[in-house]
C-alpha cells in the first residue's frame, strides 16, 4: 500500500477539512476578481472616453481646416466641440450612473424586506448561490448562515445581486471623470491642428491622432484581455475615415461659398 501523507488534527483526518479550505478560497478569490473587475471598469470607460474625445475633436477640427486655413476659426471651432462634448459626456455618464445607484437602491430594499419576511429562506438561497459557484453543499450553507449572521444583507447583495450594499458609485465622480477623459483626448487634436506648423497642419494632426489612438487601442486591448493588433487597427481605421470624411466635407463647403 503506497504510503500517502495525511495530516491528523486530534485524531481526525483532515484531508476534508483541507479541500473545504480550497473551495473556501477559490470563493474568496472569486470575490476579489470581482472587485478587479469593477475597477477594470471604470479604467475602460476612462480609456474610452479619451477615444472619444480624440476622434470626435479630431473630426471637427479637420473638417474646419478642410473649409478655412483660418487658425483662430479652426482654435474656436475645436474649442467648442471641446467643451461641449466634455458636457455632454458628463452630462450623460451622471444620468447613466444615477439610474444605475437608483436600480441599486430599490433592489436593495426589496431584499431587506425579504429578510425580514423570510430569513429562513433567503439563507437557503443564498447557500444555493454559492453551490451554484462550486462549493459543496455542506460548505455552501456553513457560508450562507455564517455571512448572514455578520450582515445578511450585504452577502445576499453581493452573490445574488453583484453589488456591494455599503458602495454605491458616485455620479458626481463619473460625471467629473468622464469630462477629465473627454477633454484630456479632445486635446491633442486640437493641439496639433493650431501649432506653429500652419503649412503642415493637416499632417501633423492625422500622425498625432494615429498615435494616441494607438496608444488608447492598445490600453484598452490589454484592459479587456483582447488582442493589441485588432483594437489598434480599429482604432486607426474608425479615426481615418472620420478625419477623411469631414475634411473632404470642408473641402467641399469651402469651395462652394
Amino acid at each position: 500500500m503506497p504510503n500517502q501523507p495525511i495530516l491528523l488534527i486530534s485524531g481526525i483526518m483532515t484531508k476534508p477539512k483541507i479541500v473545504k479550505l480550497d473551495e473556501a478560497i477559490m470563493a474568496n478569490q472569486e470575490f476579489q476578481r470581482s472587485a478587479m473587475s469593477a475597477k477594470l471598469n471604470w479604467l475602460r470607460a476612462g480609456v474610452l472616453g479619451a477615444n472619444d474625445g480624440i476622434v470626435s475633436t479630431a473630426g471637427l477640427v479637420m473638417g474646419v481646416a478642410g473649409a478655412t486655413t483660418d487658425s483662430a476659426a479652426i482654435l474656436i471651432a475645436g474649442v467648442a466641440g471641446l467643451v461641449a462634448g466634455s458636457i455632454s459626456m458628463a452630462g450623460g455618464e451622471y444620468t447613466s450612473v444615477s439610474a444605475q445607484k437608483d436600480s441599486e437602491k430599490a433592489a436593495l430594499a426589496k431584499e431587506r424586506k425579504e429578510l425580514a419576511t423570510d430569513p429562513e429562506g433567503e439563507e437557503r438561497e443564498l447557500a444555493w448561490f454559492y453551490e451554484q459557484k462550486g462549493l459543496s453543499l455542506e460548505l455552501a450553507t456553513k457560508v450562507a448562515k455564517e455571512l448572514s449572521a455578520k450582515d445578511a444583507l450585504r452577502a445576499h447583495a453581493e452573490a445574488e445581486l453583484g453589488i456591494d450594499s455599503e458602495k454605491h458609485a458616485s455620479p458626481t465622480q463619473a460625471a467629473l471623470a468622464s469630462f477629465v477623459a473627454f477633454a484630456a483626448g479632445s486635446l491633442l487634436p486640437l493641439l496639433a491642428v493650431t501649432g506653429p506648423w500652419v503649412n503642415y497642419r493637416i499632417q501633423v494632426t492625422v500622425l498625432a491622432v494615429v498615435a494616441s489612438l494607438a496608444i488608447t487601442g492598445y490600453v484598452g486591448a490589454k484592459i479587456g484581455g483582447a488582442k493589441s493588433g485588432a483594437a489598434i487597427l480599429r482604432n486607426v481605421m474608425v479615426s481615418l475615415l472620420t478625419m477623411g470624411i469631414t475634411y473632404g466635407i470642408g473641402l467641399l463647403v469651402g469651395t462652394s461659398v
